[in-house]
């Protein structure tokens, strides 16, 4: 059956300096960068629109105006943080009226997924009855290109808490509303999460798939290898 359900805004994080990506970022953004014949911004929005995604707004400030152009007459609204990148709590906080209302989804670009839509799984799993933040997250057994161990583990109740084989992968959703208590202007989203940790708001569900970081050049072949199946 189609899915009827209202469309859930999304946020995708793509104002990154993308240091550890020299000297591929030399002349161009992360996101701007192919695998597989594809840059990574937009293989996460065709993920994103068929997920349930919309409206979409992407955030730039390194070499933003390529990415500005490279969306020029798509239904993608800009978040320009060129003159202080407000990293991913303030840049979610700036987009929030970009955005609109309701519990709002995040992505990050640069990974790789194979396997369940991760955007039409958060959409199923929400309940913000029991929920401030659910976050996608990976067996450290099935990702590539990760370095260093997991981020979190999961209670029976689907509560998360520090520490783990699990890594967060890149896509959450969250009730925006608790990010106007953060009092400054540049913040990460983690601030975020460990309130909701401590009060037990945060959930996390775990995703089936394959998954790979493409944080640095030597990930890309690896990418590319799970592009084509392998």
């Amino acid at each position: 059956m189609p899915d009827t359900r209202p469309l859930t805004p999304l946020m995708l994080f793509a104002a990154g300096l993308g240091t550890r990506m020299r000297p591929l970022t030399n002349d161009r953004p992360k996101p701007l960068i192919t695998v597989g014949g594809q840059t990574l911004l937009d293989r996460a929005l065709i993920m994103a629109r068929e997920g349930g995604a919309g409206p979409v707004v992407v955030n730039t400030h390194y070499m933003g105006g390529m990415i500005a152009d490279h969306l020029a007459g798509q239904d993608v609204a800009i978040s320009d943080e060129a003159e202080l990148i407000l990293e991913t709590g303030g840049g979610l906080r700036r987009a929030l009226p970009l955005l609109g209302q309701g519990p709002v989804a995040t992505l990050n670009p640069d990974v790789i997924w194979h396997g369940p839509n991760p955007i039409a799984a958060l959409r199923a799993a929400w309940d913000g009855e029991r929920m401030d933040a659910l976050l996608v997250l990976v067996p450290l057994a099935q990702t590539r290109g990760r370095m260093g161990g997991g981020d979190f583990s999961i209670d029976g109740a689907g509560r998360i808490s520090r520490k783990g084989d699990l890594v967060y992968a890149g896509a959450h959703m969250l009730n925006p509303d608790r990010l106007a208590g953060i009092d400054q202007p540049v913040f990460s989203l983690n601030i975020l999460w460990d309130q909701l940790i401590t009060e037990g708001r945060a959930h996390g569900l775990i995703w089936p798939g394959q998954w790979c970081d493409v944080g640095r050049p030597e990930t890309i072949p690896l990418a590319e290898a799970m592009v084509h199946g392998n």
